[in-house]
């Protein structure tokens, strides 16, 4: 059992629909190079290997094509599009000065409750590296960053947040297959509350920057071992 589901009442996890579970099986296939740059992905086949119908497999290639893993190209389909490092620094540059941001305006703006929330995220997070936990440590590292968000009160800037964090989540999550991971992350996170608990907006948008950008090399390293075209 995952350490998160060991601890006091949880929010309900909302259901996921299937074409949820799609988009996280291909593009978790894609980001790991299972599914190679080059590779075309063919409706119909995609339909018979999770037994569904095509209507549902169109939606996540779209969804996936907005995320810029696949494009649709002429006279071949849909296709794995190559993951370049370049690009992915990029992103990941935006993310971190997005996620500074917040960072920052949460530091000047959350309430003595919001602060605690974050210190609770925080705590059961430690249970899961303790416990090696690391698909418990992601779901809570996704909690964590979102109390963040919360705390800036500012929705325009939280909706810029999260679409930059949508266009980078499958490799962000693929930093925690690196065994060590988890108590770095951790680590970084304990350096972000300490700036927050002092309201010092500066030294949190400085914490959660580097943060980011640790996580950016982390996710290049899966990128490299990917980013050649399939033969």
């Amino acid at each position: 059992m995952s350490v998160v589901e060991k601890i006091g009442r949880q929010e309900p996890a909302k259901r996921e629909t299937v074409v949820d579970r799609l988009r996280r099986i291909l593009s978790d296939e894609i980001v790991t190079g299972v599914l190679g740059p080059g590779v075309r992905l063919d409706e119909q086949s995609l339909a018979d290997r999770f037994e569904v119908s095509r209507t549902p497999i169109r939606e996540t290639l779209s969804q996936l094509s907005a995320l810029g893993l696949v494009e649709k190209r002429p006279h071949k389909g849909v296709v794995v599009l190559v993951q370049t490092r370049e690009r992915l620094l990029q992103l990941f540059e935006v993310m971190a000065e997005l996620e500074g941001t917040c960072a920052r305006f949460a530091a000047e703006r959350m309430s003595p409750d919001e602060k605690c929330q974050l210190h609770r995220l925080h705590e059961q997070s430690a249970l899961c590296v303790a416990g090696e936990d690391r698909a418990g440590y992601e779901a809570i590292n996704t909690k964590f960053h979102q109390a963040i968000y919360d705390g800036t009160h500012n929705p325009a800037l939280v909706e810029t947040a999260y679409e930059a964090r949508r266009r980078v989540f499958h490799f962000r999550s693929a930093q925690f297959r690196i065994a060590e991971r988890i108590s770095l992350s951790h680590a970084e996170h304990e350096r972000v509350i300490e700036a927050i608990d002092a309201s010092d907006g500066n030294a949190a948008y400085e914490s959660m920057k580097a943060h980011i950008l640790t996580v950016r090399e982390a996710a290049a390293s899966v990128v490299e071992t990917t980013s050649e075209p399939a033969a």
